[in-house]
């Protein structure tokens, strides 16, 4: 007999664990934190990265995509 598995939905959470806060993100760009507040709120986006919003209403900055933002390079 063969059992049925479901296949639900994998929320991947390292991209939470390696993640920059607002005033951190802003600090590695070297802009002020209400030009990426601002940008999100305008684009939903800052230079193409997209933050998760935490069940705190905070903001959670991907930290490779900003580290790759901050070197130059298209994110």
């Amino acid at each position: 007999m063969q059992s049925n598995v479901s296949t639900a939905k994998r929320t991947d959470y390292a991209h939470i664990l390696r993640s920059y806060s607002t005033i951190e993100a802003a600090a590695v760009l070297k802009v002020r934190p209400q030009t990426l507040r601002a940008a999100v709120c305008r684009d939903g986006a800052y230079f193409g990265v997209r933050p998760l919003k935490r069940p705190n209403r905070f903001l959670a900055w991907p930290a490779d995509q900003i580290d790759v933002l901050a070197v130059g390079e298209v994110a």
